[in-house]
């Protein structure tokens, strides 16, 4: 198929479905591959959202040894040299592909004086003489600002459709357009792709989305999946799905030991491999010692452990771990990885794909988040919180990972639990209680309240904090 004559139906079975790569290997996982070659795809979203960094490293990526060039058109937008000085700040931009494999172009001032016929012109030159592997249009929502009635723009959306359509070229549209725009106007309905970029802002942070809405004959990841701008470009996060269980799984039967003498007696010899241990406790109840203690006892026996925690710093940790009668050099040469992200700053997308990529290399065999209620702090959409965390705790079950969270409550041990507590206790095997005695004062309890598949001590016990750590009397 020459490139620069309309396109034609075969194609080998290796060439039926080929891809365009965005150059972000995770924005392909959610597009089930990258966006279909030969298709026309829109680009959606407010100001600031990341489009046109989107579209850029995509040009870039693309450029080849066959001698086709991607070409980006500014209409009635942003100045030519705005749109090029600012992606000069990104690491993808190359200079010297800039004229020939990379072409910017403005059509501003000759749409503003012609109108919107001028596009369909420079389309058929640049198609049938340049032959592009890509075409961008930054704005294509700002053509309706031309003031066409909603007969000629459909007649002109229908005569854009069908040159892209009828040449081996790859089309993304880009505009500021909104959800109702995706009703009104006909560019939606001949659309192959849609995808949508969208900003949260919070208190101390904007969070931003990408979602695809649309995508013909293809498999991609639903929902939202958040990102950040970084100098690289868009630094994206899939939503995390809950995997597929193997026909073949089975539960682990091995106990490990949490680190805490007394307490494996209480749980009957140990939590399950590949367990998820939930401790709820009042304020310096001993949670993180508790955890601390778990991890230590990993790195003892040489297994891979990976601590995730908001409130400790790097210092302040090695400083708990040195306490708690250990050195925290040894400890890492045994196998103790150490995440630490402060809690002002804390994305919960981010931080969880990055726990979901340490244990997907298969290594990490024991894994302690303190605490999930900084997580639960810093997501402005608690249901999405509760489907990453249990997607996340299935597949620390799937790969045989034995977890422990901790959780900050007030409820002590009045047999009543709060809704936060119930939310994340009943995705738990076992669920532990720590709490300040009620009868004497200065002392710390324990309770086993739940362990699946074994039997376990079911009455309070003293929990005592002393110079070497946690123990249970």
């Amino acid at each position: 198929m020459m490139p620069n004559s309309p396109s034609s139906s075969a194609a080998t079975n290796g060439e039926r479905f080929p891809r365009i790569k965005s150059g972000n290997p995770q924005a392909d996982e959610i597009l089930g591959g990258g966006f279909p070659s030969h298709s026309i795809n829109i680009l959606m979203g407010p100001p600031g959202t990341g489009k046109t960094i989107f579209a850029e490293r995509l040009l870039f990526h693309n450029v080849g040894d066959d001698g086709r060039p991607q070409v980006y058109l500014t209409t009635l937008s942003e100045p030519l040299s705005k749109v090029v000085s600012y992606a000069q700040r990104f690491d993808f931009f190359d200079s010297d592909k800039l004229g020939g494999e990379i072409q910017y172009e403005d059509l501003g001032a000759a749409l503003s004086q012609r109108g919107p016929i001028v596009l369909i012109e420079w389309l058929k030159e640049t198609i049938t003489t340049r032959s592009p592997k890509i075409i961008v249009i930054d704005s294509f929502r700002a053509i309706h600002d031309l003031a066409m009635s909603t007969d000629e723009m459909r007649r002109f959306i229908s005569d854009v459709a069908g040159l892209l359509s009828a040449y081996d070229v790859t089309a993304f549209l880009l505009g500021e357009y909104t959800q109702d725009d995706i009703r009104r106007y006909p560019e939606f309905a001949v659309a192959d792709a849609i995808v949508e970029f969208a900003r949260q802002p919070l208190s101390t942070r904007d969070e931003r989305y990408l979602r695809v809405l649309k995508l013909r004959g293809s498999e991609y990841r639903e929902g939202q999946h958040a990102f950040r701008i970084t100098a690289s470009g868009l630094e994206l996060y899939p939503r995390l799905v809950a995997p597929r269980v193997p026909e073949k799984y089975e539960s682990l039967t091995e106990r490990l030991s949490t680190g805490v003498p007394g307490l494996d007696d209480m749980l009957g010899g140990g939590l399950f491999a590949g367990s998820t241990t939930l401790v709820v406790g009042m304020t310096g109840a001993g949670k993180t010692t508790m955890a601390l203690q778990f991890a230590l006892e990993g790195a003892k026996h040489g297994e891979p452990t990976l601590y995730v925690n908001f409130q400790e710093n790097p210092a302040q940790l090695r400083r708990a771990i040195s306490n708690l009668g250990s050195d925290p050099e040894e400890a890492r040469t045994n196998g103790l990885s150490v995440l630490y992200a402060s809690p002002v700053e804390l994305q919960i997308d981010s931080i969880v794909v990055e726990i979901f990529e340490a244990i997907k290399s298969g290594s990490i065999k024991r894994l302690v988040i303190d605490a999930v209620g900084d997580l639960a702090a810093a997501a402005s959409d608690a249901q999405r919180l509760h489907d990453y965390l249990y997607s996340l705790i299935q597949h620390f079950a799937v790969r045989g990972v034995t977890t422990l969270l901790t959780l900050e409550s007030g409820e002590g041990f009045t047999g009543t639990a709060s809704p936060q507590d119930q939310r994340f206790s009943y995705m738990s095997d076992n669920l532990i209680y720590l709490a300040w005695s009620t009868q004497h004062v200065g002392r710390r309890a324990i309770r086993i309240v739940k362990m699946r598949g074994s039997d376990h001590k079911r009455e309070l016990r003293e929990f005592e904090i002393g110079s070497n750590g946690a123990r249970v009397s």
